[in-house]
């Protein structure tokens, strides 16, 4: 099956997903009755979900705790089979599990491993090469691109469970592209990471894709994995969609507003603010303002003008604060409509 790259690499129509989850009562009389007829409530932790994601498209996937995240990575990776909608991933249903289409994806997560804990590395790949069927050849040249691209070649002859976090995270991802697959699921790959080593994991998804351009789909509760690697944002809050496009867009939209840091050289403020212009916070000689977007450009020309600024910054807001806002909005609109 081939596939342009302006084609669609994954189409989700009205995905809905359903658990019932058994309910546990107080008291010894409530358990052994329950015990006996068990009483269960559903749980919607998908519902009704529509998204197309074009091939080589960097996704950022985001939404709370409970969202329905990892559950729609586990319908689209055919590790779980909806309740009802439609799934196409590269023209598969992934449930069916088809070889050819579990050749065609990858799905790491974070507090999972595909890494036996305890062979090294270099055993689990060599079990990864037989299971994919990868050529001699084809295996030893992605293999060392993978091992410059990770550095991870001082890490390869030890047990995994003497590997440190970071150096079992780079290994996870190495075992989990050996097989170059199309589409890339990625569940939380920075958790637990120092920053240092988010840096690097980012730095090395950010080159993979340019090199290889396969489509990636990332959740992450790190909002600077998402602002350093995601193309648009797909938010999704209760099971449900609440947006779908930019970041920018997104920023724009919840926060019209650019944060200006502004630090003076010695007196008092030496502009007068204007609508639109709102003090959030001084310490000493350091200002911090929220101002409207139309109006940053004069304002700042207007404090360079004086001679008396020592540096001035403009910057977004934090997106942790953007998509918290967006989860607030949804969850009021929520309880409105319930009353």
């Amino acid at each position: 099956m081939t596939e342009s790259q302006s084609e669609s690499a994954i189409i989700v129509r009205q995905l809905c997903r359903e658990f019932k989850v058994r309910q546990k009562s107080e008291g010894l009389a409530a358990s052994v009755r329950n015990f006996f007829s068990p009483e269960y409530k559903t749980v919607h932790a998908v519902a009704n979900l529509d998204m197309r994601i074009e091939s080589g498209e960097i996704i950022g996937f985001l939404g709370p705790n409970g969202a329905g995240k990892t559950t729609t990575l586990k319908m689209l990776s055919g590790l779980l089979v909806p309740t009802s909608g439609n799934i196409e991933v590269l023209g598969y249903t992934p449930f069916n599990r088809d070889h050819d289409f579990l050749k065609s994806i990858s799905l790491v997560m974070g507090q999972k491993q595909n890494l036996w804990w305890d062979l090294p590395p270099v055993e689990t790949f060599e079990i990864h090469r037989r299971i994919y069927a990868i050529g001699d050849a084809e295996f030893k040249t992605r293999l060392s691109e993978l091992i410059a691209m990770l550095e991870i070649e001082n890490c390869l002859e030890t047990q995994t469970r003497k590997l440190s976090l970071g150096q079992r995270m780079r290994c996870e991802l190495a075992v989990s592209l050996l097989h170059q697959p199309r589409i890339l699921f990625l569940d939380e790959p920075t958790i637990g990471l120092d920053i240092l080593m988010q840096k690097k994991i980012r730095g090395f998804l950010l080159d993979y894709h340019r090199r290889f351009k396969p489509t990636i789909l990332l959740t992450s509760h790190y909002m600077d994995d998402v602002a350093a690697l995601a193309q648009r944002v797909i938010v999704i809050n209760n099971g449900g969609k609440i947006f779908d496009g930019r970041l920018k867009e997104l920023t724009e939209h919840m926060r019209p507003e650019k944060v200006m840091t502004v630090i003076i050289n010695n007196g008092e403020f030496p502009c007068q603010l204007r609508e639109g212009c709102r003090l959030i916070h001084r310490e000493g000689q350091m200002f911090r303002f929220l101002v409207k977007r139309e109006i940053v450009g004069e304002l700042a020309a207007c404090l360079y003008s004086t001679g008396q600024i020592a540096d001035l910054s403009i910057e977004d807001a934090p997106l942790e604060e953007i998509i918290g806002q967006l989860f607030v909005s949804d969850n009021d609109s929520a309880a409105t409509a319930q009353e």
